[in-house]
C-alpha cells in the first residue's frame, strides 16, 4: 500500500480498475483496508474493499479489492500529504506483511508503492529505502537496484550513500556481482543474450588515468573478469553517453556507478512534466530489488505527498511493476 498519506493507495485503487490486471494475476493489497477504501471514496468509483486476514481467504475478483488488513492506521489521525510516524509505521509493517507472505510461498511476488524515509524513521525503524529492509529481511548480502522501463534498463553499484562515498564502494568485486546480477535479470525479462554496458565512474571514464584512477585499477579490472566468466559486457563506456546509446537498444541493460549517475537518465525519460498544467502527465519506470530470493518491483518515484488526497496521480508505473513482477514470476518458474 505504501505511506497511507502518500499517493501509494490511490494509484494502487487506480491500477486495480483495470481488469487486465485481473486477467494476468491474482492481485491482493498488503496494507490497511480503511485506507484503500478512503482512496476509493476520494476517488469516487464504484469500488469496494475486502478485509481479509489471510491470502486464502481473497476471492481476486475485479472490482472488489482484497486487502490483508493490518488495521494499523488511525483514520482520524490521518493527514494526506503529511509526514508522521504512524504512517511510516503502518508502511514498514506492511513492507514486512508482504516479505513475510513471500519467504513462506503464500504469494509469487511483491510489488511496492511508495514509502517515506522519514516517517519510517520517526516510527523508529533505521532503514534508508525499501531495498535495505527486503535485505534485511530476506538475510540477503549481494543485492541491487535495477530501473527498467521498455529499452532502458539500470543497475546500480551504489545506491542511499554519500557521492564520496559511492566512489570508494566502486570496487572490482562489487561491480562484477553486479555485472552478473543486471545479466540473470535480463534472461529473467526473456532476453536470451543479453548485451551489457559499464559506465565509468570518471568524466572520460577517467581518460586513461588523467581524470582518476578508478577505471583502471577497479571498474576495468571487474570488466574483463566478466568477460573471462562468458558476459557479453562491454566499457568502461563514458557517462555521458552509455545511456544514450541504451535508449536506442544498443544495450539491453547497464550499470551505473551510484545512484544518481542512473537515475537522472532514467527519470528524464520516463517523466513527463506537464508545465500547463504544473503536474506530470506521465510517470514510469521500475524499481527492482535484484538478489533476492524473492521477486520484488516498484514504482520509481516518492509518495507526492504535495498532490495526496487529491485524485490527479499517474498510476503508469504501478501498472508497468505489475507486469515486470509477473514476467520475473513467470519465467523464474
Amino acid at each position: 500500500m505504501g505511506d497511507p498519506a502518500g499517493i501509494g493507495p490511490e494509484i494502487t485503487v487506480k491500477a486495480l480498475q483495470d481488469a487486465k490486471v485481473y486477467e494476468k494475476c491474482r492481485p491482493m493489497v498488503v496494507g490497511d483496508a480503511k485506507v484503500m477504501q478512503a482512496a476509493i471514496d476520494f476517488l469516487g468509483l464504484n469500488m469496494s474493499v475486502r478485509a481479509i486476514k489471510s491470502v486464502a481467504e481473497a476471492q481476486f475478483e475485479q472490482g472488489c479489492i482484497d486487502v490483508y488488513d493490518l488495521d494499523n492506521v488511525d483514520m482520524s489521525q490521518l493527514q494526506y500529504g503529511q509526514v508522521s510516524a504512524m504512517c511510516g509505521r503502518a508502511a514498514f509493517e506492511a513492507v514486512r506483511c508482504n516479505i513475510e507472505l513471500a519467504m513462506k510461498h503464500e504469494i509469487d511476488a511483491t510489488v511496492t508503492a511508495p514509502i517515506n524515509k522519514e516517517a519510517i524513521h520517526m516510527a523508529g525503524f533505521n532503514f534508508s529505502g525499501h531495498t535495505e529492509i527486503y535485505a534485511h529481511f530476506t538475510n540477503t548480502n549481494n543485492y541491487a537496484m535495477l530501473l527498467a522501463d521498455d529499452s532502458l534498463r539500470v543497475i546500480h553499484v551504489s545506491t542511499h550513500v554519500s557521492l564520496r562515498e559511492a566512489c570508494d564502494r566502486a570496487k572490482k568485486e562489487r561491480v562484477l556481482n553486479v555485472i552478473g546480477l543486471l545479466h540473470n535479470a535480463c534472461r529473467q525479462f526473456g532476453i536470451e543474450k543479453p548485451h551489457l554496458a559499464v559506465a565509468g565512474l570518471n568524466p572520460h571514464s577517467g581518460e586513461n588515468g588523467l581524470f582518476g584512477q578508478e577505471e583502471i585499477e577497479e571498474i576495468i579490472p571487474a570488466i574483463q573478469e566478466a568477460k573471462a566468466q562468458g558476459y557479453d559486457v562491454e566499457g568502461p563506456v563514458p557517462p555521458d553517453t552509455i545511456f544514450a546509446k541504451a535508449v536506442q537498444g544498443k544495450f539491453d541493460g547497464c550499470v551505473a556507478m551510484y545512484h544518481d549517475q542512473g537515475h537522472i537518465p532514467f527519470k528524464l525519460v520516463g517523466f513527463k512534466w506537464n508545465n500547463e498544467k504544473q503536474k506530470m502527465d506521465s510517470v514510469k519506470g521500475v524499481n527492482i530489488t535484484l538478489g533476492l530470493p524473492i521477486i520484488r518491483t516498484s514504482v520509481d518515484h516518492g509518495t507526492a505527498f504535495e498532490i495526496a488526497g487529491q485524485g490527479i496521480a499517474c498510476e503508469d508505473a504501478m501498472l508497468i511493476s505489475i507486469d515486470y513482477a509477473l514476467k520475473m514470476a513467470q519465467n523464474k518458474q
